[in-house]
């Protein structure tokens, strides 16, 4: 089931029809679907009710309020990977229990933040952070909660640049060195080891290779426990995929099965992260067609919203469908066009060999399975202003983060005061 389809000719989000909201708002527009975000954590919910599974959301795929209070009431909790994250969740009324911070470059601001704040644990990445998370406890008179991140020298079958579970990438202890940081980690005081954590990357669509990484953890899991070192917990990550083009990821009954197969009477409380999987379709970005363009026996449909709004096209050659907001006639003339945006890059291409109605100036395009890693990752650049974003929850709409004009966009620049007289005083460089 999508929340987005055709109605009357139109291009809908659940009970509202797309082209009523960019007339209202304008484009490029985020829209997304609330009851898609409550549907998709339900469905993980309801598949792994059995079992000792808590989820935590991963706060980098879509990072707005609105989202994260959503995640909130589902009583899921959050995967975080900055202090600013943190302070995001906490805003959003995820409780600091339910908040798991990982990252390679966790600062000691943004330690002390999650230890005084009591998260659920931090995920070590290197012997470094383990020492620097125990000073720095001992400096607070706390105890940290932690657990160390495994790299098993996994390569998913996902794009290299979202690929995290390999030797040479730098997330994670290497497999072999873990049980004498583990036995290190229990000697420290004012650290409390409660387990270890697996993530091998992202938009991971094949069964097999999260398999290989669970069942690494789980050997490794009763290696430490037959030599003394128990283990409570294992974070297995998410990377979860969803269907942009013709993937056909596991659904959340396949993952389940599969969990009991091989955690089954160990005792264990686990742990998942899934971002993409919870938001990823519930969200477009609209779209307004500029002009058709010929050139050179190409095709172009010019379009208001770029590599500004969308990055993944750009930076991992994403697929995203791309569809026309009115329903077009079976009947209708189809084109080749490659749906290109306005920023002076030759990387700003949405979408090649798209076959689209012949589109004119002014017509609505609606950019489909944004929801994750679209507007989190949108820039300034060129100075465009970032899109609007809308929540629509049944027939309610709101506007959840507001455009910025161009104006705004440079309202907090300062211009030093030696260039305030006609054409710049000058100085020396201080």
């Amino acid at each position: 089931m999508t929340p987005f389809a055709y109605r009357g000719g139109e291009l809908c989000v659940e009970e509202v029809p797309l082209a009523t909201l960019a007339e209202r708002f304008g484009t490029p527009l985020y829209v997304y679907s609330a009851n898609r975000i409550r549907d998709r954590i339900r469905a993980f919910k309801r598949a792994f009710a059995d079992l000792p599974v808590r989820f935590c959301y991963a706060v980098k795929a879509n990072p707005h309020l609105a989202v994260l209070r959503i995640v909130a009431q589902e009583g899921v909790g959050a995967d975080t990977v900055s202090g600013g994250e943190i302070e995001r969740a906490l805003a959003a009324g995820i409780a600091a229990e339910r908040i798991v911070f990982a990252g390679v470059a966790k600062t000691d601001e943004e330690i002390r933040l999650g230890i005084e704040a009591g998260i659920l644990q931090f995920n070590v990445e290197s012997p470094g952070e383990l020492e620097r998370i125990a000073a720095l406890a001992a400096a607070l008179g706390r105890v940290a909660p932690v657990a160390l991140r495994v790299n098993p020298d996994i390569a998913a079958p996902t794009h290299g640049k979202i690929a995290t579970g390999r030797r040479g990438d730098k997330f994670g202890i290497p497999l072999g060195e873990v049980p004498a940081l583990f036995a290190r980690a229990r000697a420290l005081s004012t650290v409390d080891l409660v387990g270890l954590h697996f993530h091998i990357g992202s938009q991971i669509t094949a069964l097999a290779p999260l398999v290989s990484a669970w069942e690494r953890a789980r050997d490794l899991l009763l290696d430490l426990r037959r030599s003394g070192l128990p283990v409570q917990r294992l974070d297995l990550g998410g990377g979860f995929g969803v269907r942009y083009r013709d993937e056909e990821p596991p659904m959340p009954e396949a993952l389940a099965r599969e969990v009991r197969r091989l955690f089954d009477g160990l005792e264990v409380e686990l742990i998942f992260e899934p971002g993409r999987a919870f938001v990823a379709d519930a969200g477009v970005l609209l779209a307004r067609v500029i002009e058709r363009k010929e050139s050179a026996g190409l095709r172009f449909l010019i379009v208001d919203a770029g590599m500004h709004t969308l990055l993944r096209p750009a930076l991992y050659d994403a697929f995203h469908a791309i569809v026309p907001v009115k329903e077009p006639a079976a009947a209708d003339e189809r084109l080749v066009f490659d749906v290109v945006g306005p920023i002076c890059e030759s990387s700003d291409v949405l979408g090649r060999n798209r076959l689209l109605p012949p589109l004119d100036a002014g017509a609505l395009v609606a950019i489909l399975t944004v929801g994750a890693y679209g507007a989190t990752m949108a820039t300034d650049y060129n100075s465009r202003p970032r899109p609007a974003e809308l929540l629509v929850d049944g027939s309610r709409v709101a506007v959840i983060r507001k455009r910025r004009e161009p104006r705004e966009l440079f309202a907090d620049e300062l211009v030093p005061d030696w260039l305030s007289g006609p054409g710049g005083a000058g100085g020396d460089v201080p």
